[in-house]
């Protein structure tokens, strides 16, 4: 049998590199938020538990208003209720940065979540009702390329401006928030199956001014109250194939790994552990992240010639037994090198779990309240994982912490082998 090559270049519509860019201006400004939102906090008197709580309500929030996310992009349409979340999160930064007190700022910060998590929602659905069949891998690692760039950029950015005031980050962040509101209310038509929007910005236009952006808010608010017609797939129907259930856990071992034990746990593991500073700890991340580049510059077009599953299962296998090996690293390079292939296995598994997700709702019609769901199996584990670590650091080890995201993997490997792969060469 012959080896399977990887799959022929298929012409990308100009929406997605619309979406791509969006999604690397977006990444760009929370990372610049990122680094000084602790110090933020911790500038109104409070404790560092307290000040780790502003980092923590965004992401409860995210996961707490997720199916409300899935019934508005069902109601709205997937742009809509994308451009409304990305100004509620502009709105929510720039109130931020004129914050009086700390429960202010939690309060604010707070509500940018909901906003998130409606147009991270919408966005997996526009990617899916305009990534080519055929492409659905290529154009997510495309995606996750520009946010993943962006998150590196970001912080950088962020570090720099923080030097003339720790609010400017946050204004700056909402400026970037508006300009991609703009750009996809003026450069991205509905996707097809929705109704068009007679009201909406001429495509070719280049609005400039503040005016433009709130004319682009009331747009919004009116399309909202029309109902565009199309199928919907519902979360029952969702919920009955194998690969959808496989990914929902696949997802909640993603969040549990790669976004919150290595973020949360890895940090405090090397400075515990290997006695390193602050910098060991930061290169490592980076290193995670170059790892998560180069599996993406590939993972996705073999996700579209070899098929989904293989590719998520080699994921979590790569992923799970780096994260196993990180808790007994012994010194810095061994450390950044289990980074690296840590970083490569959650690279490998990330577009084909979104072409999955892409293959059971297909083009012609909504899935707002399955994307929400799979949305929220990831926060999910974003919040849990770094919980249990800390639990099991503190009656153990970090070498236990470390095997359970690793248990947490293998567990989802197990249900991705009884799954069905959605992919069709």
């Amino acid at each position: 049998m012959s080896k399977p090559s990887l799959a022929p270049k298929v012409h990308l519509p100009r929406e997605i590199k619309v979406l791509v860019a969006g999604a690397f201006l977006i990444a760009i400004g929370f990372g610049i938020v990122a680094p000084v939102l602790p110090q933020f906090a911790r500038s109104f008197d409070v404790s560092v538990s307290a000040a780790a709580i502003i980092v923590s309500v965004f992401g409860l929030t995210r996961l707490l208003f997720a199916p409300l996310s899935g019934v508005l992009v069902e109601r709205m349409g997937e742009r809509r209720t994308y451009i409304a979340g990305i100004l509620i999160v502009a709105a929510s930064s720039a109130a931020c940065a004129v914050a009086h007190d700390y429960w202010q700022l939690l309060l604010y910060r707070g509500l940018g979540g909901i906003g998130s998590t409606m147009f991270t929602v919408a966005a997996m659905g526009l990617l899916i009702r305009l990534s080519p069949p055929e492409a659905r891998g290529r154009v997510s690692s495309i995606y996750s390329g520009a946010f993943l760039l962006g998150s590196i950029a970001g912080p950088v950015v962020g570090g720099l401006l923080a030097g003339f005031g720790l609010a400017l980050p946050f204004l700056v962040y909402a400026v970037a928030l508006v300009l991609v509101a703009v750009l996809v209310a003026t450069q991205l038509h509905e996707p097809a199956g929705a109704r068009s929007d007679a009201g909406s910005p001429t495509v070719g236009s280049a609005p400039t001014t503040a005016a433009t952006a709130t004319a682009v808010a009331a747009t919004v608010v009116a399309d909202a109250v029309q109902t565009p017609v199309r199928a919907v797939l519902t979360l029952r129907a969702a919920l009955d194939q194998s690969s959808y259930r496989a990914a929902l856990v696949s997802g909640f071992a993603n969040g549990w790994s790669a976004l919150g034990i290595r973020m949360a746990l890895v940090p405090l593991f090397a400075t515990a552990v290997l006695g390193a500073g602050p910098a060991v700890a930061g290169i490592s991340l980076a290193v995670f992240a170059g790892g998560t580049a180069v599996a993406l510059a590939f993972s996705g077009q073999l996700a579209d010639s070899w098929g989904r599953k293989p590719m998520v299962i080699l994921g979590l296998v790569v992923n799970g037994a780096a994260m196993a090996a990180l808790g007994l690293s012994s010194n810095e390079a061994i450390f950044f090198a289990v980074s690296a292939i840590a970083g490569i296995g959650s690279g490998l598994m990330g577009p084909a779990q979104q072409a999955t997700m892409a293959d059971v709702i297909g083009t012609g019609r909504s899935g707002g309240r399955p994307l929400a769901v799979f949305q929220m199996s990831q926060d999910l584990g974003t919040i849990v994982g770094p919980i249990a670590a800390g639990v099991l650091v503190d009656a153990f080890s970090y070498e236990a912490a470390f095997a359970m995201a690793a248990v947490v993997s293998v567990l989802a490997v197990v249900l991705w082998l009884g799954a069905k792969d959605t992919h069709t060469v």
